[in-house]
């Protein structure tokens, strides 16, 4: 099975033996030799991987909002692992976002936030991005590590990311004092396993959600969430 990764930790990440691990990566990897399959990875941004699951040349999509406008190419798994999104800002301007907890409520004048590329971050931001006004604030990448460092430099004023990534990837940069999350929280939903209606059978997918429901009632969601999402 081709399945997407790419630099994104703790979810997935090369080790020091250049292997694919992560959140994301183990429990697929486990789930996918339950059922009788193994995982080829395949390196690809975000909204490239969209476009290669609906093709039918990517097989599984981790890590996936589940959306209308998807509907039509994927069927879907659960990944039984919630983390947050939220917005983060730089600590000196942290005072000014007070304790709203809604995206549109700190949308002031002038306000640039960083995303990116083709990800959906929750359904008010998915609501947001059909108003123009909320588009042109945005300043895209493909990978957030860019975004960390134009938020730092004031190019941007907030960035959107998940509580375990922003955790993971603040302390590498040592930027944890001074970028910080706020209040805002965009999705406390959990992320779900796309699989592409091209290339995979509804009945393997069926297959898949039972070994990921076996995976949680004997431990070993719970033993890899530990690994990568407790301090």
């Amino acid at each position: 099975m081709r399945v997407r990764w790419n630099p994104d930790p703790p979810y997935s990440m090369r080790d020091g033996s250049d292997r694919v691990v992560g959140l994301q990566a183990e429990l697929v990897e486990e789930a996918l030799e339950r059922i009788g399959c193994r995982a080829v990875w395949v390196q690809l941004p975000w909204a490239r991987a969209l476009v290669e699951l609906q093709a039918g040349r990517l097989d599984v999509l981790p890590g996936a909002l589940r959306r209308p406008e998807r509907e039509a190419y994927a069927h879907w798994a659960e990944q039984h692992v919630v983390v947050p999104n939220r917005l983060y800002v730089r600590a000196s301007q942290r005072a000014g976002f007070g304790n709203a907890t809604r995206l549109r409520d700190v949308l002031k004048p002038g306000l640039k936030l960083g995303v990116q590329i083709g990800v959906v971050y929750g359904p008010e931001y998915a609501a947001l991005l059909a108003e123009p006004d909320f588009r042109a604030r945005l300043t895209q990448a493909a990978a957030r590590g860019s975004l960390w460092q134009m938020l730092e430099l004031g190019r941007v004023d907030g960035v959107l990311a998940s509580e375990a990534s922003a955790r993971w990837e603040l302390a590498r940069l040592g930027l944890v004092a001074q970028i910080v999350p706020t209040d805002v929280l965009l999705s406390d939903e959990a992320a779900q396993i796309m699989f592409s209606k091209r290339s995979v059978d509804a009945a393997l997918v069926q297959r898949y959600r039972q070994a990921g429901a076996a995976m949680e009632k004997d431990g070993t969601l719970a033993r890899v969430v530990r690994k990568y999402l407790v301090d």
